[in-house]
């Protein structure tokens, strides 16, 4: 289905007589909190060095308490209150969870699940987005918002809906499958072409007209759906979403023109509910929310996920609409964050591209289903390590805006991931060779064994401009159709520089497999042919890992490569018992096509096996110096001696360095994180901006404590 044209770049912009910055603040509840509260949250936010609140996100029952009758009196007070004080607001459309009196009087908004149980009240989005009635209340909303609020000074931005699909990404009621089906008429034009895509041969599932088209229901426990209805019943999902916000983006557009509009979106490693790439399209600027992942990951899972969100945003300022002081409420085991951490995460999504750091929420809550989730006045009060932190990171933004960073745009890196939406969906557990793997599986350690290296990789979106890197990487980017075909192609044949791993290239965009081999579409590019999939697991006798001659170890999946063209080089072999029917074959190749190279990593190696494997592919493709230099440097064996040196520990991944720098290349902001739980040295170029965990000694070196980061003007 075709795309709609990117909306043109919109930021807010700052307040009446303040200078462009970085925005600073978090989500505001003021009708949680008796009003006599209010006061002491501006004075504070004013300690803290807040300058923009996100405000009625979840306040539709306290703006329109009865069907008609609306109540802006005391949002009037409270944003007279936050502008008064030089802080802006992002206003919500409110529209996230609808109120009782409008589910009581029209049950027929509520989503049914796949069973054709109605999602009941109780919690939030519990509305259909394919639902014209939930649609005529909520655009009714909006526009006695925009309208009431279309002169208001301090409005900056619309915030529309929240986390679209967090809760309600599926619907599968009768509004759902009429919807369905004229976006599948849409899409294919005959019902033909639906069963051709789909292969509806199978299982005499043909199709007579698109009124048999229904969503992919409950059918039984142990039973498979159509691979090629789901796909798209997830596409179409992620397009109904996408149009209730265009319609809200729309009505709040037309009454107030000069305000951007943007939605957050929810992107991470493993977040794929919605296509955030097809979003960015849909926004004026984009915006996320991010929360952390506990453990060894937390670091890396962070620069992933806001290096993908940069590349959605096609390398302009991005907003954090969301992200924690410490702990969530929603997982099993709610982890605290670590000393520094609170500050760290903030710069390293600022250093990775977001002009605007957002908590949720300003003060936590006493009562509801979040009240345990962390907050920047937590309910201890300001006389806590929280506070402290939160108002050490306001100084900071403050400073780091007064030299420039604010515009700046994220430097490229030498190397670029590409991340698929559609793959994802793909590979996510249903009738597949195995369902331990998906394609965000396999980007993730691809991303951090690049870190390990001391080179920070570009996370771009597959309709990206992937093809002007001069690395790129494919990990199990398992739908190409013809044209992605063609630019991979393309790509090397001018020169490019590819690494192609197992389970890429598997079918087209309908999810029908491409023949004569894997990988069918580009098998004439890495130069391979395979036979079928090894699948590994633990188990009574059956395959679980292979052993690698280079010393790696594969595991969960291996490629069975029985065919090499003319001028394959095989750089990596498995070494297995004879039973396997493994030993000796190929499990890593090179072939030079045009005036490029292509690998092909035909098993799973998790991220230490990459990082073994990794330097004998580089070799393999011809790249040299990758690493050395730029913003993708920082180790001691392969940095330029300047910015970002490892020291204590000597290794190139001990410090992730990440770089922002303006249009002309006249100013370099450098950011250094310490990835380790030791100190690390690195010797400095340049003036230190700012330090949390860390410090300048003589000489110009600096030590970065764990969780620590120091950020530099070069």
């Amino acid at each position: 289905m075709s795309k709609s044209k990117r909306r043109p770049y919109r930021w807010p912009r700052p307040l009446k007589g303040d200078r462009p910055g970085i925005w600073y603040g978090c989500d505001y509840n003021p009708d949680q909190w008796p009003e006599e509260v209010w006061d002491e949250d501006v004075r504070l936010m004013g300690q803290a060095g807040v300058n923009v609140v996100t405000l009625g996100v979840f306040s539709w029952s306290a703006i329109e308490p009865r069907e008609g009758e609306y109540d802006f009196g005391w949002l009037d007070r409270i944003i007279d209150k936050l502008g008064r004080a030089g802080i802006g607001v992002d206003l919500a459309s409110a529209s996230a969870s609808p109120p009782m009196w409008l589910t009581q009087a029209h049950p027929e908004v509520l989503w049914k699940d796949e069973r054709g149980d109605v999602v009941w009240p109780g919690a939030r989005q519990h509305w259909r987005p394919t639902s014209p009635v939930f649609r005529r209340y909520a655009l009714d909303l909006c526009r006695a918002l925009a309208g009431h609020y279309k002169d208001n000074p301090y409005i900056v931005a619309w915030h529309a809906g929240n986390e679209y699909g967090c809760h309600n990404r599926f619907d599968y009621s009768d509004d759902a499958m009429r919807s369905f089906q004229q976006w599948c008429r849409k899409k294919y034009g005959t019902i033909e072409a639906v069963n051709s895509a789909w292969g509806t041969s199978f299982w005499s599932q043909r199709l007579n007209d698109f009124s048999q088209i229904i969503p992919p229901r409950y059918i039984g426990r142990g039973n498979f759906q159509n691979p090629g209805r789901l796909l798209d019943f997830k596409r179409f999902s992620s397009d109904a979403l996408k149009a209730f916000y265009q319609a809200e983006r729309d009505v709040l557009s037309e009454i107030t023109p000069d305000i951007p509009v943007t939605t957050n979106f929810m992107v991470s490693a493993g977040g794929s509910n919605l296509d955030y790439d097809d979003w960015g399209e849909s926004v004026d600027f984009v915006s996320n929310d991010h929360y952390f992942e506990p453990g060894r990951r937390h670091l890396d899972e962070l620069a992933f996920s806001s290096s993908l969100v940069d590349g959605i945003s096609r390398r302009r300022p991005w907003w954090l609409m969301e992200h924690s002081t410490s702990a969530v409420n929603w997982r099993p085991v709610n982890f605290r964050k670590e000393p520094g951490q609170l500050v760290r995460d903030a710069l390293a999504h600022l250093a990775l591209g977001a002009d605007a750091i957002c908590y949720f929420q300003w003060r936590q809550s006493q009562a509801g289903a979040e009240k345990f989730h962390s907050a920047m006045v937590p309910h201890a009060g300001q006389d806590t390590q929280i506070f402290r932190d939160v108002c050490e990171l306001g100084a900071d933004l403050k400073g780091l805006s007064s030299q420039g960073l604010a515009g700046t745009t994220l430097a490229r890196s030498q190397v670029a991931i590409v991340f698929d939406y559609e793959s994802q969906w793909a590979t996510e557990p249903t009738a597949t060779p195995t369902c331990r793997l998906s394609h965000a599986d396999e980007a993730m350690p691809w991303f951090q064994a690049f870190l390990d290296r001391g080179i920070t990789p570009d996370l771009v979106p597959v309709r990206s401009d992937w093809d002007s890197y001069p690395l790129v990487v494919l990990p199990s980017v398992y739908l190409l159709d013809e044209k992605d075909s063609r630019r991979l192609r393309d790509y090397v044949k001018g020169g490019g520089h590819l690494i192609v791993t197992y389970a890429t290239g598997i079918s087209d965009r309908n999810d029908r497999v491409w023949l004569g081999g894997y990988p069918g579409s580009i098998r004439d590019v890495v130069g391979i042919g395979v036979e079928e999939f090894s699948p590994m697991a633990e188990g009574d006798g059956t395959l679980d890992h292979l052993d690698l001659d280079n010393g790696a170890l594969a595991h969960d999946w291996a490629d069975v490569i029985t065919s090499l063209d003319e001028g394959t080089e095989v750089l990596v072999s498995y070494k297995a018992q004879p039973w396997t029917g493994m030993d000796g074959s190929p499990a890593v190749t090179v072939h030079g096509l045009g005036g490029g190279r292509a690998a092909y990593v035909g098993c799973r190696l998790g991220r230490d096996g990459i990082g073994l494997t990794l330097p004998t592919i580089l070799e393999g493709l011809g790249v040299e110096g990758l690493g050395a230099g730029g913003r993708n440097t920082a180790g001691a064996a392969e940095g330029d001696g300047s910015v970002g040196t490892a020291g204590e520990s000597g290794k190139p991944g001990d410090i992730m360095r990440v770089e922002r720098v303006t249009d002309d290349g006249s100013r370099r902001f450098v950011f250094l994180f310490n990835r380790t739980h030791h100190a690390v040295g690195a010797q400095l170029e340049g003036d230190c901006l700012a330090a949390s965990l860390a410090r300048v000694e003589e000489g110009g070196r600096g030590i970065v404590e764990p969780n620590g980061v120091l950020v530099l003007r070069v």
